[in-house]
């Protein structure tokens, strides 16, 4: 037996993920047990977790891999000051200490803190490192259902790599291609996303939401200014507009100069030109994408497409590449920011390092539907409710799946506890908050009563495999809510004069026979639930489409604004109590909320 522990650390979303003899066994990130959101610190407990649930300790562990390689980070970070000096004084000043004193010597930093883990550890040279795109490229692949496949990996930045294309063929992965700091797509999204008052590396699905609401008014502004875009989708960005090289800020004054406002006070309302900033940054992110797909599918040939890093988090994007016709299918992975860097990290050395046979689990990936988190024995549940003093009743699977569904087609909310937590930003049905997709009201009463956040913020359907093709134009699984897709026709509904309509405004016009779903452009971003992967889930959504002939529920993430999704029991019920949530259901424990 090989036992591989990957960690992600230190930058954002930190993780553990723990693989043995090739299979993934564990994977969590260090937020659902520090309840810290995208907590960047040692992730000390996730990798506990792992190490608890295959019953070993850190020193039963061969490899343990860091998914980047900390030296090459700091060789660009001098590289870059010296490029732009004297500009960036203060920044440095700030910045080298911390390098020097912490990041630069992390290798002794995590050997430190392994010893918390097992006192009777010894460093016999299990610690190696990867890079950071590798990483992403390899939690891309290598769970993937595909033989062959083209990668593409883009984020802000790795060590020196900002967009990197590679080449999957079996247990070999090839990285072909790559763009360089300072020219980033990910560090562009994140300039708007500064620019319209939202938090960097944590709100830049905000500007992704709100684009629908806006044009592309400021698109060939983008083009023409600030960036110099080339037909196989590499670009150069002027670096005069931008502050996020040397300085503490993503832009300057230049660039609010050139769209003719400042920065968007976070507490500000949102106007109609930031809709369309949003609009037109989510136009331009989407053009580069598929230009550098189409041009590397000319290229290399290959069938399938395989995605990760913070951008492959963008389902907008990833629904125009399922649709474009370049690929016979894509697979997203379903942590792909940060945190499933661990994971890549692990997968990378199994196969690369190690020079293992890959074994494909025919027509499914290996994710085992991301359900690789803590899960929770119903008897540990009843335990645990039982000394938070909750009152509930235990219902076996035929009367719970029922009576729930028969509860939301009635208009209530319903917090879903099941299951193994899952990996990755997204609840798919083990974690999560449920409700009638039918209803007008439902997506601002989630929005607004239940979880804290602006009400423009779309849900997703959770609908059953089996019949998701008579809803949605998507001809593929999409397991992991990773891909935005049209509705049929047929499930639109006429909305009459619509041009006199703007911002938030369209959020009163029903589109659809599931409004609370769909997105004002006619969109939705698409689960797919099978019966293999999520059994429960599925049983429940069946007997709602029983009762309703609806095949779908409104599925959001378990959690209140600016948390993370629960992972405990104490989590839900906390989340229960605090919010508008009518019904907790965790396990086969049904709690009613007691006005």
């Amino acid at each position: 037996m090989i036992s591989i522990l990957g960690i992600a650390a230190f930058y954002h979303d930190s993780s553990a993920a723990l693989v043995i003899d090739g299979k993934i066994v564990a994977a969590a990130q260090e937020e659902r047990f520090s309840r810290i959101k995208n907590d960047a610190g040692y992730p000390k407990q996730a990798i506990d977790y792992c190490l608890a649930t295959a019953g070993l300790t850190l020193s039963d562990i061969d490899h343990i891999i860091f998914y980047e390689k900390p030296f090459l980070k700091f060789e660009r970070l001098l590289d870059t000051y010296l490029a732009f000096a004297p500009k960036g004084v203060r920044s440095f000043v700030l910045a080298i200490p911390v390098w020097i004193k912490e990041k630069l010597f992390q290798k002794n930093m995590l050997l430190q803190q392994f010893v918390e883990h097992d006192q009777n550890w010894i460093d016999k040279g299990q610690l190696k490192f990867s890079e950071h795109h590798l990483s992403h490229c390899s939690s891309a692949f290598y769970p993937s259902p595909f033989e062959e496949a083209l990668i593409l990996s883009i984020d802000g930045v790795g060590e020196r790599t900002t967009t990197c294309v590679a080449v999957g063929q079996g247990n070999n992965l090839s990285i072909i291609k790559e763009l360089s700091f300072p020219h980033s797509l990910g560090l562009l999204y994140s300039a708007f996303t500064q620019y319209i008052g939202f938090r960097v590396n944590y709100d830049e699905y905000k500007v992704m939401g709100l684009a629908p609401y806006g044009e592309p008014v400021y698109h060939q502004i983008i083009l023409d200014k600030l960036i110099d875009l080339k037909e196989d989708g590499s670009f150069w960005l002027d670096q005069t507009y931008f502050d996020y090289a040397t300085g503490t800020s993503m832009i300057n004054d230049k660039f609010c100069t050139l769209f003719g406002q400042p920065i968007r006070d976070e507490k500000a309302p949102l106007s109609q030109f930031h809709m369309d900033i949003a609009r037109s940054i989510q136009r331009v992110a989407e053009d580069i994408v598929l230009m550098i797909a189409r041009h590397m599918k000319e290229e290399t040939q290959r069938r399938h497409l395989c995605l990760a890093g913070g951008v492959a988090q963008n389902s907008v994007i990833n629904g125009i590449l399922a649709h474009s016709g370049l690929f016979d299918e894509i697979w997203v992975q379903p942590a792909a920011a940060d945190a499933g860097g661990s994971l890549g990290a692990a997968l990378a050395y199994w196969y690369q390092a190690l020079g293992n046979t890959r074994q494909l689990e025919t027509a499914r990936d290996s994710m085992g539907g991301s359900a690789l988190g803590p899960g929770f024995t119903q008897s540990e549940i009843e335990t645990r409710l039982i000394d938070l003093e909750a009152v509930f009743e235990v219902l076996s699977d035929e009367d719970l799946f029922d009576i729930v569904a028969e509860h939301i087609a009635d208009g209530k909310v319903i917090g879903w506890f099941d299951g193994r937590t899952e990996f990755g930003p997204r609840a798919l049905g083990n974690r999560s908050i449920l409700g009638d997709p039918r209803s007008e009201s439902m997506q601002t009463k989630i929005n607004l009563k239940v979880k804290g956040r602006e009400s423009f913020r779309p849900f997703a359907p959770a609908v059953l495999a089996e019949h998701c093709a008579q809803w949605f134009k998507l001809d593929q699984r999409s397991p992991y809510m990773g891909m935005v897709v049209p509705l049929v026709e047929s499930k639109l509904t006429p909305v009459g004069r619509d041009e006199d309509k703007f911002g938030f405004d369209k959020l009163k016009i029903r589109r659809s026979v599931i409004p609370a779903v769909t997105h004002v452009d006619c969109t939705a971003r698409v689960q797919t639930v099978d019966v293999d992967t999520r059994p429960r889930f599925h049983a429940l959504i069946s007997a709602f489409h029983k009762l309703t002939e609806c095949p779908m529920l409104l599925n959001t993430s378990f959690n209140m604004r600016d948390e993370p999704i629960v992972c405990s029991p104490e989590d839900a019920y906390s989340c229960f109590v605090a919010t508008n949530i009518d019904i907790l259901v965790v396990g086969n424990c049904f709690i009613r909320k007691v006005h």
